[in-house]
């Protein structure tokens, strides 16, 4: 049986890894059969994961909390990257300067759910409203559960003047840059307050009943997604390969310089600290009700 792998957000450097880890034949070299899937939000992507409709997922961490309340019956399988890894995006006649957030007050700015939280928790430490000083909205012609790539969409409906900036991926950043209607604010790996860069992280997911009942299909997972990472690592223009399945393609052209950016970040391990971190992030917003230790978040792979 085809496992069934969904993303969020595909044309995208996100969840690359993952992408490339079944697209690459990493999962088939692991002796698993797998077909990658979109399904925007995040939130519902993990819903479709608790309901066992999907068998992993490949998204931001903290967002399985939406799905998985307190971690119960969710567990992190590995890091696809290190680090909170979206990008605020703003009109470029707006001439707002790097890490300036101030800029967005009095702005439209477009997000999805489950990336909107590290923004406006990244707003809200640094004195700003993100209901009273900004508006925060999703991005027009997304809708749940359509193949939405948001980053693309974010930028086209920056281009044609319906939100005044963006909170995405990479591949959108960089198409808003490179058509030169946006300039990037916040890259929030790079220039983001350095707090914020452990909000998240996005991650490999699979329900809990997996890793107890189908421990060696988990590991074999992360075996595959180990695999895709070092061989992007060695060789981004590996990507290319990829996207020109995938992509439209411009985008396709344009993936392997992004997953050359991204590289440094790829390591599948997930510390305490990393843990620790989000879940105190996930507190603070109101996801998270009580502490819950690293064990009852993260499958322990065994050698």
């Amino acid at each position: 049986m085809t496992l069934r792998v969904a993303v969020p957000d595909l044309v995208s450097p996100s969840y690359f890894p993952l992408i490339a880890a079944v697209e690459l034949g990493f999962f088939r070299k692991e002796g698993l059969d797998a077909a990658i899937e979109l399904l925007y939000p995040v939130t519902r992507t993990y819903e479709e994961l608790r309901e066992g409709r999907l068998d992993f997922v490949g998204g931001a961490a903290h967002a399985a909390l939406y799905a998985f309340k307190d971690w119960a019956g969710g567990r992190l399988l590995c890091a696809l990257a290190r680090n909170m890894y979206w990008f605020l995006v703003l009109r470029r006649n707006l001439n707002a300067k790097p890490g300036d957030l101030s800029a967005v007050k009095g702005l439209r700015i477009g997000a999805a759910p489950g990336p909107v939280d590290g923004l406006k928790r990244m707003l809200a430490v640094a004195g700003i409203d993100p209901a009273r000083d900004v508006q925060i909205g999703p991005v027009p012609g997304t809708a749940a559960g359509a193949a939405v790539s948001f980053g693309l969409l974010a930028a086209k409906a920056l281009e044609d003047g319906k939100i005044d900036g963006f909170w995405a991926n990479g591949m959108g950043a960089e198409v808003a840059l490179r058509g030169g209607y946006g300039s990037v604010v916040i890259d929030a790996r790079r220039n983001g307050p350095e707090d914020a860069r452990g909000y998240t992280f996005p991650a490999l997911v699979a329900t809990e009943k997996t890793t107890r009942e189908e421990p060696l299909k988990a590991q074999a997972a992360v075996r595959a997604v180990q695999a895709a990472q070092k061989a992007l690592r060695e060789d981004p223009e590996r990507a290319t390969e990829v996207g020109r399945k995938l992509f439209p393609r411009m985008e396709a052209a344009l993936i392997a310089e992004l997953i050359r950016r991204d590289a440094a970040f790829y390591d599948a391990a997930i510390s305490t600290a990393d843990v620790e971190s989000m879940n105190r992030f996930a507190a603070d917003i109101g996801l998270l009700a009580r502490p819950v230790p690293y064990q009852q978040v993260v499958f322990s792979v065994k050698p």
